[in-house]
């Protein structure tokens, strides 16, 4: 008689046997756990803490913690609570959305030449290696110089109402600009798991069923590299950040009264002897930050492997 619970186990989907094993790893369950707090708290928190950016008490400084300003205030007096609260708005929109972007065209670039292979291959990866070239900060300052002039003329005034005025079409450049660059690290890793994949039996009957070659890439290559793409994706989004922060310090970013966790982070090193939580405060949520991602993207990768349970 056949096992009822062998059974059960072999109709279960792929996605809810991922699923299965994930909940099992109790460190990528509390990272995660604690992204998604630390997004509520970023998304909510400046509403509830009695504050905003704009505040200023230049009569009152920078002060340590107390029970008005639990984390205390900056040089200009505003609550350092708030300020970390929305630039984390700030940091993990540029993070996932750059991240996101850079995730589509690597994946669509990377699987394309990895499949055919070839002449096609070799002349779409010396473009990859020609870009790779080049001074990657500079390429992304020209990019957004030439770039932000080009939204705020009068035949884009529709986007910047859109997102809500001028200050905001800075960010979104920043989202493109990052985006556009950071997708050749994510075409390479594709490209070496296709490679390998195409030699496999699977596609080999789905190229003598007659099924199109971007059918092939899109239902059976693409989600058998997801394990690697979702492990370098959360790799991504702490180097976007902290390629946003680079970029805010330089003026290209991030402007007053608005912050970032990296412009905080360069705020507090500045005033580190006369004020250390300035510093220290925005590092810590930072680095916990970071060290979930990479945390959770190891649990997913576990989890997303078809032969973890062999």
């Amino acid at each position: 008689m056949t096992d009822v619970s062998s059974v059960s186990h072999a109709l279960r989907s792929p996605w809810r046997e991922a699923w299965r094993r994930l909940r099992r790893n109790r460190l990528a369950v509390a990272c995660g756990t604690l992204l998604v707090l630390i997004g509520l708290a970023c998304l909510l928190g400046p509403a509830l803490t009695g504050h905003t950016i704009e505040n200023q008490n230049l009569a009152l400084g920078a002060t340590a913690p107390s029970a008005a300003h639990w984390l205390g205030t900056d040089t200009l007096g505003r609550d350092l609570l708030t300020r970390i609260l929305t630039g984390g708005q700030v940091s993990l929109a540029v993070g996932l959305t750059a991240t996101l972007v850079s995730l589509i065209i690597g994946v669509a670039y990377g699987a394309t030449a990895g499949f055919l292979g070839g002449r096609t291959d070799a002349i779409m990866m010396r473009i990859v290696e020609i870009l790779y070239a080049l001074p990657f900060i500079i390429l992304v300052i020209i990019l957004i110089v030439v770039l932000e002039p080009v939204f705020k003329t009068p035949q884009m005034a529709w986007l910047v109402d859109l997102f809500g005025g001028e200050g905001q079409i800075k960010l979104v450049v920043l989202f493109m600009v990052i985006g556009a660059i950071e997708w050749l690290t994510m075409a390479r890793v594709v490209r070496a798991q296709v490679m390998t994949l195409r030699q496999q039996d699977f596609v080999a009957a789905a190229l003598a069923l007659g099924v199109p070659k971007w059918k092939i890439i899109l239902r059976h290559l693409v989600p058998n590299c997801l394990g690697p793409v979702i492990v370098y994706s959360t790799l991504t989004i702490p180097a976007v950040m902290l390629l946003e922060a680079v970029l805010s310090f330089l003026g290209l970013g991030v402007q007053a009264p608005f912050a970032s966790w990296g412009s905080l982070i360069q705020e507090g090193a500045d005033n580190l002897e006369t004020s250390p939580w300035l510093l220290v405060f925005p590092a810590l949520l930072f680095s916990t930050t970071l060290f979930s991602f990479n945390f959770l993207g190891d649990g997913l990768r576990d989890a997303l492997d078809p032969k973890a349970e062999r």
